[in-house]
């Protein structure tokens, strides 16, 4: 019996030395991956700090020698340096993110609505127009928009913005996705209550889709925080950030740290969304679920 006993351990502690070491190897391999992923940005932080004459040297150095906050000054001086000043072009990235973002949650999550819990003719025939639609990034119509843009009259216009990325072939992929896992059962029930499908969405389906809906915000406040308006709109009181950094980075070599800096500052609301967005979706995902 004590020869059985010793059997079972030897074997239950080779299993968990198999187990640690398997989790040691997740963990070394997510860290070097982690790091892999942050070494971008630790480059570009570095980038905006270093002078303009260390910004060539060969073989380039991961570390400034004499780090300056001048670049960040530069471009402020730079960028005020236009017709417009700086606090406009801020305004309007804002502006138009925060529409996109906004308009789109609203849209698709309607549009998911209907597509995943209402029957009618050509139901199929929209779910795979919109799954083939995830092919086509917006290069592909950039020409067929802009040419239903001047037909509409809105270039120069800072509709030309935010109407074309209203329409989100990836949110709406995902709100649909989301939004057909919910019961039928709790549905008719809503219906047996005198409920409408305008209520159902927004009352009973929607406070169940947190989780799909930080996705979107993510997703939606990114690409919009990066819309350029060079071929579109061309009064200087309506581009947007992105549009006027791209303008002084390429200046030359001697705007090689106003571009950097540019990037630094481009890339903070985004991470900060991201990363409000991304503990909303854990705490959700965690502590909310549906059951029939």
């Amino acid at each position: 019996m004590a020869q059985v006993n010793t059997v079972k351990l030897k074997a239950s502690n080779k299993q968990a030395g198999r187990k640690i070491g398997g989790t040691i190897a997740i963990f070394a391999f997510l860290t070097i991956l982690g790091l892999f992923m942050l070494f971008p940005i630790y480059l570009i932080l570095i980038m905006s700090v270093k002078p303009v004459e260390e910004l060539f040297i060969f073989p380039p150095k991961l570390y400034a020698m004499r780090p300056t906050l001048d670049n960040f000054s530069d471009m402020f001086e730079v960028l005020n340096s236009n017709r417009v000043p700086f606090s406009r072009y801020v305004f309007n990235s804002v502006a138009v993110t925060v529409s996109v973002t906004v308009l789109q949650c609203i849209f698709a999550s309607m549009a998911a609505f209907v597509l995943a819990k209402c029957k009618f003719p050509g139901s199929k025939l929209i779910n795979s127009i919109i799954v083939v639609a995830l092919l086509y990034q917006s290069n592909v119509i950039y020409i067929m928009q802009y040419i239903v843009m001047a037909k509409l009259g809105l270039i120069d216009n800072p509709l030309a913005l935010i109407l074309p990325s209203i329409a989100s072939p990836m949110g709406l992929f995902l709100m649909r996705q989301s939004i057909s896992q919910v019961p039928d059962a709790m549905i008719e029930a809503a219906k047996v209550d005198g409920a409408g499908l305008f209520r159902i969405c927004w009352q009973v389906v929607m406070p169940n889709q947190k989780p799909a809906l930080m996705t979107i915000i993510i997703f939606a406040f990114q690409a919009a925080w990066r819309i350029e308006a060079g071929s579109v709109v061309f009064q200087e009181q309506y581009k947007t950030l992105p549009t006027v950094v791209n303008q002084a980075a390429s200046a030359g070599l001697a705007r090689a740290g106003v571009a950097a800096a540019a990037a630094v500052f481009m890339l903070i609301p985004p991470i900060v969304v991201f990363m409000l967005a991304q503990r909303q979706v854990i705490e959700t995902m965690a502590h909310s679920g549906i059951k029939d």
